[in-house]
């Protein structure tokens, strides 16, 4: 029972990341929005002054690179996830991408729900990936010796 829990919550999970990803891909997601997330850093005193030295000395210095890769983050990380491997640093990468969504106080009502998701994937990693790509096939046919 715990395992097809944990397989339901991975596959869940991969499906609301591969969600977030086409959504910035249909939107035009790119340097203007991470340059809005700088800004927004700078100006907004919920955000720690250890994240906010982030987005001034590493996204604001590529901009370009980011609006391009967290896309493709966020699709990767649900494309792995619904597949069902490398499921606990899969996992793990999910809590650290929402973990930088809420320091730059950019949360939205889907990410609480989806951290929950991630830490219980991780936690359950083992469980949550018994049934995976590698297993859906049928075993191979043996051919008797002759």
């Amino acid at each position: 029972m715990m395992r097809a829990i944990a397989t339901i919550a991975r596959i869940v999970l991969g499906g609301l990341w591969i969600h977030e990803g086409l959504v910035k891909y249909h939107a035009g997601f790119g340097k203007a929005d991470i340059l809005l997330v700088v800004q927004s850093a700078q100006q907004n005193g919920r955000v720690p002054g250890f994240f906010r030295f982030f987005t001034d000395h590493v996204l604001a210095r590529a901009p370009g690179l980011f609006g391009f890769g967290i896309p493709l983050l966020e699709t990767g990380i649900g494309i792995v996830l619904v597949l069902g491997v490398f499921t606990l640093p899969v996992a793990l990468i999910s809590v650290g991408q929402l973990c930088t969504y809420w320091l730059a106080d950019q949360l939205i009502a889907q990410y609480p729900i989806m951290i929950a998701l991630s830490a219980a994937v991780a936690v359950f990693a083992t469980e949550a990936s018994r049934w995976n790509v590698t297993r859906v096939r049928p075993p191979a046919r043996r051919i008797p010796a002759r």
